[in-house]
């Protein structure tokens, strides 16, 4: 073969190649037709595999395109199509939830906010903890009208020390339940008319088993009138005496919770020591602040009990005790 009919081959071959490479990728056989409307949404020729996130991506920002609904398109076209758009819609869903979690969330804690203070807005009263819905309602009733109320008659203060000494052998709703009939007995604690009982009396009263006093009971309660009654020659009144001891002014405390409430004070004790001297029974130092508390000598309600600030504002107001 001679130089010149080899280079014409040569051209020959060069245009043919030419021709081929200037035909369509779908002529060719890279892609098959059905691609050929998605591709300019979402397949890049230089990509070596197809990613759906990235087409549902394209969806979404040409969901309006006019060739996707085209009534020409081939079934397998169409499948394709509402497919893709499935994808899409499914990952739309999924922002607002993620938007939204912040929100349901801070609703959720509101909600148990709301739980934790519904005691304070179904419109009952807020008492002391050691107040719940098994009480008696003697007891309740003591809490919120007498314990902790500033007392200063001398019959008052007599009756209230001795109730106090009854907690050795009974709780406050077992001596509150009685305390009508301890009044009955006892004279309404005057204490110059129980100073003055004799044998006879004391035994009468201790034999009374709705009372259900023991007889070394109700002898301490006699022998302490007789020793109010000396307090009350020395110091003018019994009342004079006890307030003395506080400088005329209730101690008013701030206790939160029940744990923080004490059994006894320095100041019980200093007062249950002098009580002894002057001869006066059962009454220790816890026996003391139990009496204290409920004659409001000092106040012990706690802070979120309703009658705390209510107590405290008779506490606070000028001594009118003469």
């Amino acid at each position: 073969m001679s130089r010149a009919s080899a280079r014409k081959q040569i051209l020959e071959k060069n245009s043919i190649f030419v021709k081929e490479k200037e035909k369509p990728l779908s002529s060719q056989g890279l892609f098959p037709k059905h691609l050929k409307r998605v591709y300019p949404i979402g397949l890049n020729r230089s990509s070596s595999s197809l990613s759906l996130s990235s087409m549902s991506l394209s969806l979404s920002q040409n969901s309006n395109d006019s060739s996707l609904t085209d009534c020409s398109a081939t079934p397998l076209e169409q499948k394709i199509s509402l497919a893709l758009r499935l994808i899409s819609s499914s990952e739309r869903r999924e922002v607002p939830v993620a938007r939204n979690y912040q929100p349901q969330q801070q609703q959720q804690q509101q909600q148990k906010e709301q739980k934790q203070n519904q005691v304070s807005n179904d419109g009952e009263l807020q008492r002391c903890n050691w107040i719940t819905k098994n009480s008696d309602s003697v007891y309740v009733a003591f809490h919120d009208e007498f314990w902790g109320v500033p007392v200063y008659d001398d019959n008052q203060l007599f009756e209230l020390l001795a109730l106090s000494g009854m907690l050795m052998d009974y709780n406050w709703t077992e001596i509150l339940k009685r305390k009508e009939l301890f009044r009955e007995a006892f004279n309404g604690f005057d204490p110059n008319i129980v100073a003055k009982m004799g044998e006879k009396e004391i035994m009468e009263i201790a034999s009374k088993k709705a009372i259900m006093l023991a007889e070394s009971r109700v002898r301490c309660i006699v022998d302490n009138a007789k020793c109010i009654l000396k307090i009350a020659g020395e110091f003018g009144s019994f009342s004079n005496y006890m307030w003395g001891n506080v400088s005329f002014k209730p101690t008013i405390n701030r206790y939160k919770y029940p744990r923080n409430v004490q059994l006894r004070s320095p100041k019980a004790e200093a007062i249950s020591k002098d009580l002894l001297k002057r001869g006066f029974r059962f009454v220790g130092p816890v026996i003391v602040y139990s009496f204290m508390q409920a004659a409001g000598l000092t106040i012990d309600h706690l802070v979120d009990c309703y009658r705390y600030s209510e107590c405290v504002s008779l506490a606070e107001r000028p001594w009118r005790h003469i």
